[in-house]
C-alpha cells in the first residue's frame, strides 16, 4: 500500500519538503529508498524537451538524408545513454555522487581536474537550457500579440530561472516529485503538438534528400552522442546512489537508459520529418531551436506550447544544476550544497543574459560547446568505465574522502591519460562556426585526414577518439592499480568525514 509504513516510497512522498542537507557526502543505508524503475522519471523528465525535435534539423544539417539521420540518432542517443546506464551503477555501490565515485580512478585531490570540467559542462547546459526556454516563451508572447521584447524576456528569464535554482537548491526529493509531474504534463501536450503540425510533413520531400558521405553520417552521430548521454555521464550516478546497495545493476542499467532514451528517439523522429519537409523551419531552427516551431502551430495553442516547452527545459536544467553544485564542491569548494547550486544559478541567469540578448549565433556557438567539452568528458568516460570494469568488489566509502587512503591523493596514470586523450581528441575536432575555438583539428593533416576544411572535418572523430584512449588506456594500465587496492582490508575511518 502507498501509505504504508512499510513501503519506503510511501514514506518518502509523505515527507515534508526539506532543502537537502547530503553534499558530498555517502548516503547511509536507512535513507535510500525505491527500486531501479524510480530512475525512470527523472531520466524522462530531463530528456522530454521539446528541444528534442530540433535536433532533427541539427542532424540534418550535416548534409545526410532522413534515414542516415535516423540510424546515427538512434545509435548515438542509445548507446551514449547506455554509457550513463553503466557510471549509474556505481552511484548504488559507492553511494556517492558521480564525481566523488571517481575519486577511486584519479585520486582524491587528483580528481578535481574532472570535476572542474564536469562543472564547466554542466553550468554550460543549464545556462543553454534557461536561455531557450527564455527564448521560447518570448516568441510564443510575440505571436500572440502580448509583445516578444526585452520586457518579456526578463520576465521570462527570471521565471524560468527562479525554477531551477529553487528545484537545486532544495535538492533530491524535490527534484524526483517535480520530474514526475513534468514527465506527465510535457508528455501529453508534445503527443498534442505532434498531433496538430503533422500535417505539414511531407514524405515526398523528405525522402528526396539526398545522402551524404561515411564523414558527414559519422559528424552527426557524435553530435547526437555529445548531445545526449555524453552530456549527463558526469550526473549519471547522482540520483541511482539513493538507491538500496542490492539493487539490480541491470535494472539500473536498463532503466536508467531507457527512461532517458526513449522521448529524444519518438522526438527526434518527427522532428526529422518536420525539418526534412521544410529547409525554411531548418534554418530557423538553427537561431531559435523552440521558437521556430510554433511558427507551424494554431495560435490556441501557444499558450500550452510554452508550457511544455519551459517545463521541459526546466526539468533538465533542474537536474543540471543539482549536478553542477556537486561538481563544485567535488572541485575543492568547502561550502554547502545548496550555495554551491545557488552560486551556479547566478552564473546560469548571467550566460542566459548573454545568449538572449547578445549573442546573435546560437548553433554555432552551441555545437562548439558540446563538441569541445565533450571530448574531455569522453576521456573520463572512458576511464570510468574501464575502472569500474576492473572492479570486483563495492568501493570503500571511508578512503574515497582520504588522500592517504587507499585510491591515493594524485596518481598520475590517469591523470596524463587524460590530458592525452583530449590533446588527441581536440586535434581531430573542428568548430569553424565558433571563432573561438578555430585552432582546434591541428591533428588532421598529420593523420593524413585532410586540412580542417577537407572531408574528415567535421566527423568530429576527437570524441570517438578521447573515449576509445581513455577506456582501453585504463584497462591495459590501471588493472595492477586496481588489483592492489581491493587487496586491501576494508577501512575503520569515518565515512562522513567529507574532503
Amino acid at each position: 500500500m502507498a501509505g504504508s509504513p512499510d513501503n519506503p516510497e510511501g514514506r518518502a512522498a509523505a515527507r515534508q519538503l526539506q532543502v537537502e542537507t547530503h553534499g558530498l557526502d555517502v548516503i547511509g543505508d536507512a535513507e535510500r529508498k525505491g527500486t531501479p524503475r524510480t530512475l525512470f522519471w527523472p531520466w524522462f523528465g530531463a530528456n522530454v524537451s521539446i528541444l528534442g525535435l530540433s535536433y532533427g534539423a541539427f542532424a540534418l544539417g550535416f548534409g545526410i538524408s532522413f534515414w542516415q539521420a535516423l540510424i546515427a540518432g538512434i545509435v548515438g542517443i542509445v548507446f551514449s545513454f547506455l554509457l550513463c546506464g553503466f557510471i549509474a551503477v556505481a552511484g548504488k555501490r559507492g553511494s556517492a555522487p558521480t564525481m566523488v565515485l571517481g575519486r577511486a580512478a584519479y585520486g582524491v585531490r587528483g580528481n578535481r581536474l574532472p570535476s572542474v570540467i564536469s562543472w564547466v559542462l554542466t553550468v554550460g547546459w543549464e545556462t543553454v537550457l534557461c536561455a531557450l526556454a527564455t527564448m521560447a516563451t518570448a516568441t510564443v508572447f510575440s505571436r500572440l500579440g502580448w509583445g516578444g521584447g526585452t520586457e518579456t524576456k526578463v520576465v521570462a528569464l527570471i521565471i524560468v530561472g527562479a525554477l531551477t535554482v529553487v528545484g537545486g537548491v532544495m535538492g533530491f526529493d524535490l527534484i524526483m516529485r517535480l520530474q514526475t509531474v513534468i514527465t506527465v504534463v510535457t508528455g501529453v501536450l508534445t503527443v498534442v503538438y505532434v498531433v496538430l503540425v503533422a500535417d505539414h510533413i511531407h514524405w515526398s520531400t523528405v525522402s528526396a534528400i539526398p545522402a551524404g558521405s561515411a564523414q558527414e553520417f559519422i559528424g552527426a552521430l557524435v553530435f547526437m552522442m555529445t548531445g545526449f548521454g555524453l552530456g549527463w555521464v558526469n550526473a549519471a550516478a547522482d540520483y541511482s546512489r539513493y538507491l538500496p546497495r542490492g539493487s539490480s545493476s541491470r535494472g539500473v542499467i536498463g532503466w536508467t537508459t531507457f527512461g532517458a532514451s526513449v522521448a529524444p528517439l519518438l522526438l527526434l523522429v518527427f522532428g526529422l520529418l518536420l525539418a526534412g519537409s521544410s529547409d525554411r523551419l531548418g534554418t530557423a531552427v538553427a537561431a531559435d531551436p523552440i521558437g521556430a516551431l510554433t511558427t507551424l502551430l494554431p495560435t490556441w495553442f501557444l499558450v500550452p506550447f510554452a508550457v511544455v516547452a519551459v517545463l521541459g527545459l526546466v526539468g533538465g536544467a533542474v537536474l543540471d544544476i543539482y549536478s553542477s553544485g556537486l561538481a563544485l564542491l567535488s572541485a575543492g569548494l568547502r561550502i554547502p550544497r545548496y550555495l554551491a547550486a545557488l552560486i551556479d544559478g547566478v552564473l546560469m541567469i548571467a550566460g542566459s543574459v548573454y545568449i538572449v540578448f547578445v549573442a546573435d549565433d546560437f548553433l554555432g556557438q552551441f555545437m562548439g560547446f558540446l563538441t569541445t567539452l565533450g571530448v574531455p568528458i569522453a576521456a573520463w568516460c572512458g576511464i570510468m568505465l574501464a575502472d569500474l570494469a576492473l572492479r570486483r568488489r563495492d568501493y570503500d566509502e571511508s578512503d574515497l574522502y582520504r588522500p592517504a587512503g587507499r585510491y591515493g591523493d594524485v596518481p598520475l596514470t590517469p591523470l596524463l591519460l587524460t590530458v592525452a586523450a583530449t590533446a588527441l581528441g581536440w586535434g581531430l575536432v573542428t568548430n569553424s562556426a565558433a571563432h573561438w575555438l578555430t585552432w582546434q583539428g591541428y591533428l588532421l593533416q598529420p593523420f593524413g585526414l585532410g586540412d580542417k576544411s577537407g572531408a574528415w572535418a567535421y566527423a568530429n572523430l576527437g570524441v570517438l577518439a578521447a573515449l576509445a584512449l581513455g577506456f582501453l588506456g585504463t584497462l591495459a594500465l590501471g588493472r595492477g592499480r586496481v588489483r592492489d587496492q581491493e587487496a586491501q582490508a576494508p577501512s575503520q575511518a569515518d565515512a562522513g568525514a567529507v574532503v
